[in-house]
């Protein structure tokens, strides 16, 4: 299985280089932060260390072998975040393609706040649940343990003083839940200042996020260009 991608490693390439440069142009990182990778024939590919996102070329996508952790040698290293890619397409077979990014409203969310309740019905339809890690050093293994260990439960992962984590069958999905829980973190911070935020309750969510609501959320995707 493999989450989805069933494009050529150059397809992918090139995939990885639009979604990198949506991630820059709609300030969800800034400078060379964040990372992004796919899967794809039992390799991911992930963004070279050192780049901002929107500069990375097709070729400079770095290769590493799920298995064995092998990086193909092309004289770029790999994000320094390459252990919390790595595990958690280890440990996800469903898990096609991982963005991890900085987002200012999502940053400014953990530092107040833990639980992001799920409030309108894109929300509840792409992203469902958003899980919280507390701050946990960037780059070390301690952070890629963190947010594997929650990584099968969410497909988006808030890290306290840090960003956030999505991860999708593919690289479309995975990033477009980026931007949902950005504008979901952006709006729970605004309404919050005038009054607690009125969420969905547990009926209105399950209704959505049920079966019967599949082509509601394949709907929403395929307006996502």
């Amino acid at each position: 299985m493999n989450g989805g991608n069933h494009l050529s490693s150059t397809a992918i390439r090139e995939e990885l280089c639009k979604y990198a440069r949506k991630t820059v142009t709609n300030k969800l990182v800034v400078g060379p932060g964040g990372n992004i990778s796919a899967r794809h024939e039992g390799k991911m590919y992930l963004s070279p260390s050192g780049f901002a996102l929107d500069e990375v070329e097709p070729e400079q996508w770095v290769e590493v072998d799920i298995e064995s952790g092998e990086i193909t040698d092309i004289g770029l290293r790999p994000s320094s975040e390459v252990l919390m890619h790595l595990y958690a397409y280890r440990v996800n077979p469903n898990i096609g393609a991982i963005v991890h990014t900085h987002p200012p409203y999502c940053i400014a969310f953990t530092l107040v706040e833990r639980e992001l309740p799920i409030m309108f019905p894109d929300q509840a339809a792409l992203v469902g649940k958003t899980l919280y890690v507390p701050y946990v050093l960037p780059t070390t293994d301690k952070l890629a343990d963190a947010y594997v260990e929650v990584a099968g439960q969410a497909s988006s992962v808030l890290l306290g003083n840090h960003g956030l984590v999505t991860s999708g069958r593919n690289l479309r999905e995975a990033y477009y839940r980026t931007e949902v829980v950005e504008e979901s973190a952006k709006i729970y911070l605004i309404a919050k200042a005038i009054r607690e935020p009125k969420a969905l309750t547990k009926e209105e969510f399950e209704e959505i996020a049920s079966l019967e609501s599949e082509a509601y959320r394949i709907q929403l995707l395929q307006k996502m260009k």
